[in-house]
């Protein structure tokens, strides 16, 4: 009989997504025990596919975390090693055109959610017997940096922005209790991310309808997308930077994180240039100017 399998649990393992690739990753990896969740269970076929366990786990609803939490108890005899907050949306808009109440139901799912689930894990997590303790990791995305931010994201960006805070005073408050927070900052890595939010159209009356087209195109986030990293190879990374004997407080992967780690000592806006031409600002900018001087 071989060592005991380390337990994980991860949100947001819906077939395609990002939690989907780390679920297959730590269970091929061979010495984790993987629970994999996402709200709709029939869309975890990818996880069930490989013998991977699976909970119905929605992180907005408290009475579905309870149950989920609940249920890896008794499958686990009490206990868990880590957990990763995966689940989260994006949201793409202007900022002065957002719907604020949108807006807030993002910070709920990106931000109050990992609270949520990290709060209910807890006690689970405390009767770790790994060897270095538990973790807890949170996916937070390179647009959680100021040099990763990026137009029309700015909803999501500050989310991440505020999970990456969140989880840096979680560091500090659970290290005395011998779990490790760690943040993972994820550049860009090809998945159904953006194909799963709802379709971004400006909204009639936008000051950005002068270059809809551009902007709506820069919405869709096809650009990042395509020059993303290979899913699976992001997420083997993050599993053998993970199971280290000592795993760092920040882990970076993914396309472009390298370029936000060092746009990071760099002053700001020196890449405002490459960021107009990426996101269609350039030409907003010359028709806005075009518009005004014809009238």
């Amino acid at each position: 009989m071989g060592p005991q399998k380390r337990t994980i649990l991860i949100t947001g393992c819906s077939d395609g997504s990002l939690g989907a690739a780390l679920a297959l990753a730590f269970h091929k990896q061979g010495s984790w025990r993987v629970f994999a969740s996402a709200r709709n269970t029939s869309r975890l076929k990818d996880a069930e596919a490989a013998g991977i366990e699976t909970v119905q786990l929605d992180t907005l609803s408290d009475a579905s975390i309870a149950a989920s939490v609940s249920r890896v108890a008794e499958l686990t005899g009490g206990s868990l090693d880590a957990l990763i907050n995966n689940a989260g949306a994006a949201y793409s808009l202007p900022l002065m055109d957002v719907d604020l109440d949108k807006a807030r139901g993002l910070f709920d799912l990106n931000v109050f959610s990992v609270l949520a689930v990290t709060r209910a894990c807890l006690p689970l997590l405390l009767k770790s017997t790994a060897p270095r303790g538990a973790m807890v990791i949170n996916n937070t995305s390179a647009a959680s940096q100021t040099a990763g931010t990026v137009p029309f994201q700015g909803i999501y960006n500050a989310s991440k922005a505020a999970a990456a805070s969140l989880t840096e005073v979680l560091r500090l408050e659970l290290a005395p209790f011998g779990v490790r927070v760690i943040n993972l900052v994820t550049g860009s890595v090809k998945s159904n991310f953006f194909d799963n939010a709802p379709k971004a159209t400006l909204p009639p009356g936008s000051m950005y309808n002068v270059a809809k087209a551009e902007i709506e195109e820069a919405m869709t986030g096809k650009d990042t997308d395509k020059n993303g990293a290979d899913q699976a190879e992001w997420a083997s990374q993050v599993v053998g930077d993970l199971s280290r004997s000592s795993p760092p407080h920040w882990v970076w992967r993914g396309t472009y994180v390298r370029l936000v780690w060092l746009a990071s000592f760099l002053p700001l806006g020196v890449f405002d240039g490459k960021v107009k031409k990426m996101y269609g600002l350039d030409v907003l900018e010359r028709k806005v100017k075009e518009e005004a001087g014809g009238k």
